[in-house]
């Protein structure tokens, strides 16, 4: 399972990767011909944005599969197993009934923005709310199957805390960095020199 959402979330970066890239296509490409040719790429602007809203939603997908999105472990942190389990099992099914949320809202905006087409472009609208819709789906698959490892006691201890506090991160970046001194320890700064 994990060989596959590897993949999955592998191919999802490569999506962004080329939808980025198209956005700086488009908007540099306008830049350009607006002050050295008085002219631009009429479509540039709103596709840009739709295109930025798909990049979020599929680099939210990642994110989520990673455990990448911000949180706190205050409390979570000084509990014991159970209670870090009974923790996880709580924020999990919550995670599950805003996913649902998200994809009933999605998919209705879909449906009421189908015939309406962009100003611009002439699109469907609905396709701008489909990222809404597609994200909702692959992260409820991915929070499903972390739900389902949770119930069958194959998460580990260091699963069970979902986040890390940013103070943390640091911590263990120090650690790994060495000898490096902390920011405003090293050799040209004030404090060092007293």
């Amino acid at each position: 399972m994990n060989k596959i959402l590897g993949t999955f979330s592998r191919v999802v970066e490569g999506v962004m990767a080329l939808l980025l890239a198209v956005m700086v296509v488009l908007v540099f490409g306008n830049v350009v011909l607006r002050y050295a040719f008085n002219s631009g790429i009429t479509i540039s602007e709103e596709l840009s944005r739709w295109l930025f809203v798909w990049m979020t939603f599929l680099g939210a997908i990642v994110a989520l599969r990673e455990n990448g999105h911000l949180g706190t472990d205050m409390l979570v942190a000084r509990l014991g197993r159970k209670g870090k389990l009974a923790c996880l099992v709580v924020a999990q099914v919550a995670m599950l009934y805003v996913t649902w949320l998200l994809l009933t809202g999605a998919w209705a905006q879909v449906e009421i923005n189908r015939e309406v087409e962009a100003p611009v472009s002439g699109l469907s609208v609905g396709w701008f709310y489909l990222s809404g819709v597609v994200f909702a789906v692959c992260s409820g698959l991915i929070l499903l199957g972390q739900f389902w490892r949770t119930v069958t006691g194959q998460v580990t201890d260091a699963e069970l805390v979902l986040v890390q506090e940013s103070e943390d991160l640091a911590q263990v970046e120090a650690l790994h960095v060495g000898d490096t001194p902390p920011l405003g320890q090293g050799p040209n700064s004030m404090a060092f020199k007293k």
